[in-house]
């Protein structure tokens, strides 16, 4: 279903990322900073989440594969779906701080076009960060899937090569929630 090229996913994410990047660049001035702020940590939840929700299926397809053989495998694969998943929390965690930080909930959101591109620009590293290790997390919980199929009772040693890709979204998540709470001036 997914054609398992994560390139055509990573482009697809990042042009929605540029085409609202050169949004704000040409109509930020008549958009305002606030905008241009709501536009990065809707960036931020939005690509994490197409990176999320396209790894989880190529992960559920290859899972319901296997315990259509197996049915006891169930458990073990479970896990192993569901990690591709955390960079789509991630996202929504960035979103969310950065809304939190403008003072959107507080009803108190007065950004310049400054701040404004300073919040775009901080959710970027999660943003992009999780698209990509997504992607690349379901391949590797795939393959992992392959040593469960075959010695169910390796599945911890297949569960920690996945585990690992997620490292790079858990950095790009660090460096936005830095960004947002120290590096842009409210």
């Amino acid at each position: 279903m997914f054609g398992g090229s994560a390139g055509a996913w990573i482009a697809m994410g990042v042009l929605v990322t540029g085409l609202v990047g050169a949004v704000g660049a040409f109509f930020g001035e008549a958009l305002g900073g606030n905008a241009l702020a709501l536009m990065g940590a809707g960036v931020a939840v939005f690509v994490a989440g197409l990176g999320s929700s396209v790894a989880v299926g190529i992960a559920g397809e290859k899972a319901a594969g296997i315990t259509s053989e197996d049915p006891d495998k169930f458990g073990r694969l479970l896990l192993l779906q569901a990690l591709p998943g955390t960079q789509g929390i991630y996202g929504f965690l960035v979103g969310f701080l950065a809304i939190f930080r403008m003072g959107a909930f507080s009803g108190g959101m007065s950004l310049t076009l400054e701040q404004g591109w300073q919040f775009f620009f901080a959710c970027l590293p999660a943003a992009l960060s999780c698209l990509i290790s997504a992607l690349y997390q379901a391949r590797v919980s795939v393959a992992a899937m392959d040593i469960v199929a075959k010695h169910p009772e390796e599945s911890g040693k297949a569960l920690i090569m996945p585990a690992m890709v997620e490292t790079y979204a858990v950095l790009g998540l660090l460096a936005s929630v830095l960004l947002i709470m120290f590096a842009v001036r409210v």
